[in-house]
């Protein structure tokens, strides 16, 4: 398959690589060339430490690509290499990637001010911007921190309630002075997507982004119709239970959408090889939007809080620290636990997805073991604390 490039310094994409056409896409085969992560894998799903699937590549070439476990346990229905997975707060970049494509477009700037689209926008709200709802640094008050979570986190809601109920509260901080993370940004972004283009959120990233990447197992689960999804589970004292309400309706922007391990590798290497965004708007995209004095994160170095995305050095919380910056993000909702991390130098792409929301640690874990067996570092055997 062959996509078109964007704009950019002739031969070089926005990641600083020497840009080719995508080439067709790897044949879905099991792969298992790292035997480091097999070792590891395999001994995991023996003992029952993990439930899910993990692709790991090298530019195109796919290293490591297998599942473990059950997409559904009652149904005994066993993970196929394209199971689709819930993709939680990985949906965040979609967002951030669909403000930056209208940019490119020329419709709209990350500059501009949320309520130019918002009618009967707060006072409160006028000085934000779409780069601070994408970055976590709006100040509005997360679904979490809103009145009546418990009944708002089952109850489907539409775009035009959500925002209704997000404007009745007021700023936790003034924008721009803090970060602090936020599900509500990315609904607004995905509000502003649909009131600027001209059609729902959903469908503009099928038409902008799915379809023409060929990314056919990837959507949104907004209106709960998706189809040949795993089933999510969480461990709790009585056993591995199953999370189905996922009402994904309450975070369309934010986390309502679903994928596969091979459509995520498409992504990252049309997103970071410069096939989807100008250079401008990627370096935006990437760039550090946290202000200068944002403190240490449990005295982890700063992450870099770019619009839907992160940077770090996520090899130094291991046992075998690395230095490679990863562009990254993870997810977690009823019952899924992910993490897709990008390395720009060698071009690494690492994806974990879980269908079981209590594995954190082992998932990310597992995502340092591929990179760091992948770049060719001592394989890490535990995080560092």
């Amino acid at each position: 398959m062959t996509i078109a490039r964007m704009s950019g310094p002739e031969g070089v994409s926005p990641s600083g690589q020497a840009r080719v056409e995508l080439p067709e896409r790897p044949a879905v085969q099991v792969v298992e060339d790292l035997p480091q992560l097999k070792a590891r894998l395999d001994h995991m799903a023996q003992t029952k430490q993990f439930t899910g699937a993990v692709l790991v590549a090298k530019g195109d070439q796919v290293l490591f690509r297998q599942t473990y476990g059950m997409a559904n346990y009652e149904q005994h229905t066993p993970f196929q290499l394209d199971t689709r997975f819930r993709l939680a707060s990985v949906s965040k970049q979609f967002t951030g990637v669909a403000i930056l494509k209208l940019q490119d477009e020329g419709k709209l700037s990350v500059n501009d001010p949320i309520c130019k689209w918002i009618e009967n926008c707060p006072d409160r709200w006028a000085d934000i911007r779409l780069s601070n709802v994408l970055s976590h640094t709006s100040g509005i008050p997360d679904l979490m921190a809103q009145s009546n979570w418990g009944l708002v986190r089952t109850t489907p809601h539409t775009p035009e309630e959500l925002m209704a109920k997000s404007t009745q509260y007021g700023l936790q901080f003034p924008v721009g002075t803090k970060v602090r993370y936020n599900n509500v940004g990315f609904n607004v972004g995905a509000y502003i997507v649909s009131k600027v283009s001209g059609m729902a959120y959903e469908d503009y990233l099928k038409t902008a982004l799915f379809e023409p990447l060929g990314m056919s197992n990837t959507g949104s689960d907004v209106h709960a119709d998706a189809q040949g999804l795993a089933m999510g589970y969480g461990l709790f004292p009585q056993g591995l239970t199953p999370q189905p309400n996922a009402n994904v309706s309450i975070i369309p922007g934010a986390g309502a959408l679903y994928s596969t391990l091979d459509d995520m590798l498409m992504w990252n290497r049309a997103l970071h090889g410069g096939h989807v965004l100008s250079g401008k708007s990627y370096a935006e995209f990437i760039a550090d939007h946290a202000p200068a004095d944002t403190p240490k994160e449990r005295g982890r170095p700063h992450r870099a809080y770019g619009l839907g995305i992160f940077a770090n050095r996520l090899g130094e919380r291991t046992n075998q620290p690395f230095e490679e910056l990863q562009i990254y993000h993870t997810g977690s909702w009823s019952g899924f636990r992910n993490l897709v991390t990008y390395e720009p130098s060698q071009q690494v792409t690492v994806v974990v997805l879980s269908n079981n929301y209590h594995l954190r640690d082992q998932v990310f874990l597992l995502s340092q073991q591929g990179m760091a067996e992948a770049l060719g570092h001592p394989f890490p055997t535990a995080m560092a604390r």
